[in-house]
């Protein structure tokens, strides 16, 4: 056997038993075997580095080199999906889905993982790549981590298709998790506050033996491509089982929703048993035609909901109530508790939410308080033992009467529970606060800074609001704090690029209250540039789709501060995007311009949310129901009974797929 023989066999068998051990959990031979086999073959690709492979066992080792993380944009966008936590809103998401389809369907009901999201991309039965979710257009490419999961395959066996994508969930299991808090207690290391934060904080490690040694897992749950062996999820997922994935033994198909409520009743108590952490159950239509008719809102796919578990609850002694602020000036209370575990961490402090809540509570300091986690995510006091109480109890809770960072005396605005800091220019955690929302990726994306940088520089005094991050130059911040000549420059390349950024996501970064991604997109689509903007009055603002009175006016009021103009002024001379790009707009017409339009049923052409982006680009309006005031509607086959039945009785024009095509003339 030559040297490049014995290579390949050692390579094909360490990774058919890191598959026997890791995914079918039926080893064939000893630790100390495999490790055997490994050490001979790192031997062999160190003497012999011209027979080097990326998917070889050997890099499940990983290395100790530090690495930065480039960004990788996703070919399908990773979105969340929607969250429940009743039966009731279960039953009316399965009622859409059936209203919606108008044919029979199967729900396929799995268990939600609760780590952090991966994407997979396999080319010729070999990882080339390994994404996280990020924002869930684009993400950090860490395969360099991922190949020192042992149960994520690096090279594929059986007959699958020759590029493709699987998404699945990397975790902790519980016994990792806990030897690894245990190792960090001893070295008086902080401690990771769950499971989920653990594995999130390991993959984004830029050391990749770390990542070896912390023993992650992964359950992959979703397939996409363009030659998969099914119209199924289910059955792809099984046939991906075979190529080699890890793939949850828990799904099961269901026909009825009595099927999907047994399902979650059993696991709301078995999940416990598991070993790992899950916070409830997803659920899938499980054909992907049937996915694709019914599309996406702008968040998540219709297809599918997440049923998250019922909180868990604990009870524990409330010490005292501090203050946060946040970016806009509203005011948290936090509740501090003597320590208790719920839901698998150990919670010290919840919050209170507002002056409201802690009076309808009717909070003494020394109370004994119940505690839940609100989607076993944040903790929350829901209630007071007040049988518990004694003599000794402490003083009443009282809101604060003014802000705990600057001193200035709080506001309440009509119709809403928060109190508010008015000093938004003045106060440091907001204005460290917009900050650390400027730079945020979905904002204007600038590397290098978080909040523990953002928060050296203001203390130093080097950026008192976002238009001094202009002025930086990396021989003013070379030699802070962990910040050496690399890290300096990297920062200063990230501010640079985000005068790259285009106009929609600059009117986001501003932070104007009430103005989120979605909003920004439709003032900037509506206005040419900010000047346009600066100048609208509520009037017209409200004239665009989708904007109310409550967010015309927080513009209004935006403009109307001579200080906000002024800091829009300094952006300005900085060099960013305040004028909307012309090449955004090709291709948008005015053919459907007044024309409110309803979609129904199934297409052939296009999925739904094409066709709705083909209305919206060619100045038409969508819109969800029927009424006088429907133009027409788009009607694929299978359209709704009760939608042709009103738009019969109210004469609505029904438009089929073909019609509407040459409307918009689109050939």
């Amino acid at each position: 056997m030559t040297i490049k023989e014995k290579i390949d066999h050692l390579r094909i068998e360490l990774h058919r038993h890191n598959y026997n051990y890791y995914v079918l959990n039926a080893p064939e031979i000893s630790d100390k075997e495999f490790d055997d086999m490994m050490r001979e073959l790192q031997d062999l690709e160190k003497a012999h580095p011209e027979y080097q492979d990326e998917n070889s066992p050997t890099m499940r080792v990983g290395s100790d080199l530090n690495k930065d993380f480039r960004q990788v944009a996703h070919k399908y966008p990773m979105l969340s999906l929607g969250n429940t936590y009743s039966e009731t809103e279960v039953a009316e998401f399965y009622e859409r889905v059936r209203k919606a389809l108008n044919e029979d369907f199967e729900i396929c009901c799995e268990l939600k993982y609760d780590g952090t999201s991966i994407s997979l991309t396999y080319e010729n039965g070999k990882l080339v790549q390994a994404v996280t979710r990020g924002d869930g257009e684009k993400g950090d490419d860490v395969t360099d981590n991922v190949k020192t999961i042992r149960s994520i395959p690096l090279i594929l066996h059986g007959d699958y298709p020759p590029l493709f994508e699987i998404r699945g969930e990397i975790l902790m299991p519980w016994t990792s998790f806990e030897a690894l808090n245990r190792e960090r207690e001893l070295r008086e290391e902080p401690l990771f506050a769950n499971p989920r934060n653990a594995a999130s904080g390991t993959l984004k490690s830029q050391n990749s033996a770390v990542v070896a040694n912390r023993k992650l897992d992964a359950y992959l749950y979703y397939l996409l491509g363009d030659n998969l062996p099914s119209d199924g999820h289910y059955e792809n997922l099984q046939v991906a089982r075979t190529w080699g994935f890890k793939i949850s033994e828990h799904m099961k198909k269901a026909s009825c929703l009595q099927e999907i409520f047994e399902y979650i009743k059993y696991w709301d108590t078995e999940r416990k048993n598991l070993p790992v952490a899950t916070d409830g159950i997803v659920l899938k239509v499980n054909s992907i035609r049937q996915q694709r008719n019914l599309g996406y809102t702008a968040k998540s796919p219709r297809w599918a909901i997440a049923y998250k578990f019922q909180a868990e609850r604990a009870l524990t002694r409330l010490n005292k109530v501090t203050y946060q602020v946040g970016r806009t000036g509203a005011i948290t209370p936090v509740a501090n508790l003597d320590p208790v575990q719920l839901s698998g961490t150990i919670v010290r402090r919840a919050s209170l939410h507002n002056a409201d809540i802690i009076e309808g509570l009717d909070l003494h300091i020394g109370d004994m308080v119940y505690v839940e986690k609100g989607g076993e995510i944040i903790p929350k006091i829901t209630g007071v033992d007040k049988e518990a109480r004694s003599a000794s109890l402490g003083e009443k809770v009282r809101f604060i009467t003014h802000c705990p960072e600057c001193g200035s005396q709080l506001v309440r605005y009509e119709g809403e529970a928060a109190y508010y800091c008015p000093n938004e220019t003045a106060c440091p955690p907001q204005i460290k606060g917009k900050i650390e929302h400027f730079i945020s990726r979905r904002a204007m994306n600038i590397d290098g800074l978080g909040p523990e940088t953002v928060d050296l520089f203001y203390q130093m005094g080097l950026i008192k609001d976002v238009s001094d991050l202009y002025l930086l130059r990396a021989e003013n911040i070379m030699g802070l704090q962990r910040m050496g000549k690399k890290s300096a420059e990297n920062i200063i390349r990230g501010i640079e690029a985000s005068k790259e950024v285009p106009f929609e996501r600059v009117l986001f970064a501003l932070g104007i209250r009430f103005v989120g991604e979605t909003v920004a997109k439709k003032l900037a689509r509506s206005f040419s540039d900010i000047a346009h903007l600066r100048s609208a009055d509520v009037n017209t603002l409200t004239n665009i789709d989708e904007i109310g009175e409550k967010i015309a006016q927080s513009i209004v009021s935006y403009f109307a501060n001579p200080q906000n103009c002024a800091l829009v002024e300094r952006l300005e001379n900085a060099g960013l995007q305040f004028r909307r790009l012309e090449e955004g707009q090709q291709g948008r017409t005015e053919r459907l311009a007044g024309q409110s339009i309803v979609i129904s049923g199934v297409f052939a052409h296009h999925s739904r949310d094409e066709y709705k982006e083909l209305i919206e680009k060619n100045g038409g309006k969508n819109v969800g129901s029927i009424s006088s005031k429907t133009s027409f509607i788009l009607a694929g086959e299978n359209m709704g009974p009760a939608k042709l039945e009103k738009a019969q009785k109210l004469g609505i024009r029904i438009v089929d797929e073909e019609e509407f095509l040459q409307m918009i003339d689109e050939s």
